[in-house]
């Protein structure tokens, strides 16, 4: 079957995640994806394309790995199933003590779930559960950031800041707050990302007095915001947020779902990359390479043992499901991470990411292209337009995001657009060879988006 084919029945049958509702079944622009190889995926006619977002973050070690479809059958012969609600698992272990081992201080605790959205909704119980059993039922207040992902589940997305996200579904609003996101390229009013960062921190350190540290349960923070723009904060900021959130004896928790397992050239980046040793740090996504759905956390038992032994007060955690820590699951994980040692896949980050930042920012010669930032192998290409005669900015920004995408898969490159930003974060298996080609392909995209703009008047020189 062929790409119409493939469409006609995704229109008839499925509801995309994220999808304009308004269009339901009228799709004539996706790609259908029919195999992977490396970097590389495939359509249907079996044109070739650069996985620019390495899947969703996820796809570490690249496609077609037979090590780990060797592990994962392997595992389905030998146990395809255990529910941790029962029994302990040997792949499980196994995968927990080589977490611990990696996490920083004393998060010797992991906990498995089926993916990110689950991993923070679970470690968010887990906080209001502390605040139960320790006498300070009060101490419910989540402090996050706009811009920020945390997930789709319904905690997970009461606390995602992307403001395009929050349409017509329900989420918690009471005890949520929402600081600015850390990007200077936002607010070019203030002179320096030194001016901003002192900015950011007093207005955290407002809002803590403001709700009261002892009502405040937890401070969650990507260390890099990844969905919501690639945003990298300002020198010292994460440091600088734990030690505000640590000085009032708050919870604080790293959600790494994209920057562990390798994005940033370390098996987690906290502590590593950050110099912060949080309370709670959130995995997912490259925990397994993509090939299998897992999340999960890594807790302190500092934190532990506030509430668990003797001060447990008969209390349970209550939370768990049906595919957390399967034995399959575990095993692809394993694989992967074997893979990654094997290969020096996180010495290749290294090389390869300021190769790839540095390549990636040629492009800012291009007057479409407003800003480029990223670190390690994650990035984002902003566009802005000057100049233009277009009153709706919301529908400029989806249409130039479109038109970069399309003419991107047309040229050999799947780019992950977000309305006016492309969002690029290969697998971490790139050379630079592929890197060049990746950010010629990129360039030529936007210059023919440029040109689009221009015969429909939207850009004036």
């Amino acid at each position: 079957m062929k790409t119409k084919g493939y469409r006609d029945k995704y229109n008839q049958h499925l509801l995309h995640p994220w999808g304009d509702l308004g269009t339901l079944g009228e799709d004539d622009q996706s790609s259908v994806i029919t195999r992977g190889e490396g970097i590389y995926i495939y359509d249907a006619e079996g044109n070739r394309l650069l996985d620019g977002p390495a899947g969703m973050w996820c796809m570490q070690t690249g496609y077609g790995r037979q090590e780990i479809a060797d592990a994962v059958a392997e595992q389905i012969m030998n146990l395809s199933y255990a529910t941790s609600f029962s029994v302990i698992n040997n792949r499980e272990v196994e995968l927990a003590e080589r977490i611990a081992a990696k996490t920083p201080g004393d998060l010797n605790r992991i906990y498995f779930t089926t993916g990110g959205s689950t991993a923070v909704d679970s470690a968010l119980r887990l906080c209001q559960l502390a605040s139960n059993i320790t006498g300070q039922p009060q101490r419910k207040h989540i402090i996050t950031r706009e811009k920020a992902y945390h997930g789709s589940t319904y905690l997970a997305a009461s606390i995602t800041g992307k403001e395009r996200d929050k349409t017509a579904m329900d989420i918690k609003r009471e005890g949520i707050h929402f600081l600015s996101a850390p990007c200077h390229f936002y607010y070019p009013q203030f002179e320096s990302e030194e001016a901003l960062c002192d900015y950011l921190i007093d207005e955290l350190e407002h809002k803590i007095l403001e709700i009261g540290p002892d009502n405040v349960m937890c401070f969650i923070a990507e260390p890099i915001l990844a969905s919501g723009g690639v945003i990298v904060p300002p020198a010292d900021y994460n440091y600088r947020c734990w030690e505000m959130v640590k000085k009032h004896n708050i919870i604080y928790i790293a959600d790494e779902v994209v920057t562990a397992f390798g994005r940033l050239g370390h098996w987690f980046a906290s502590e590593e990359v950050f110099g912060i040793v949080p309370d709670i740090i959130i995995f997912a996504k490259g925990v397994t390479s993509g090939y299998i759905p897992m999340g999960g956390y890594a807790v302190s038992e500092s934190l532990l043992e506030t509430f668990t032994g003797d001060n447990a007060d008969g209390c349970l955690y209550s939370n768990g499901y049906t595919w957390g820590g399967t034995p399959v699951a575990c095993a692809a994980a394993l694989a992967s991470w074997d893979i990654i040692e094997k290969e020096n896949i996180l010495d290749n980050v290294h090389k390869v990411g300021p190769y790839f930042q540095q390549q990636l920012r040629t492009l800012q010669d291009i007057p479409l292209v407003g800003n480029v930032r990223g670190e390690g192998l994650m990035a984002a290409v902003e566009m802005t337009i000057e100049g233009h005669n277009e009153d709706d900015l919301l529908a400029k920004d989806y249409a130039i995001g479109e038109m970069v995408d399309q003419h991107c898969q047309r040229l050999g490159l799947l780019v992950r657009p977000f309305i006016n930003i492309c969002i690029i974060s290969p697998p971490l298996i790139i050379t630079k060879q592929q890197v060049d080609e990746l950010v010629s392909i990129l360039r030529r995209g936007l210059e023919l988006a440029m040109n689009d703009l221009r015969e429909q008047g939207i850009w004036v020189d």
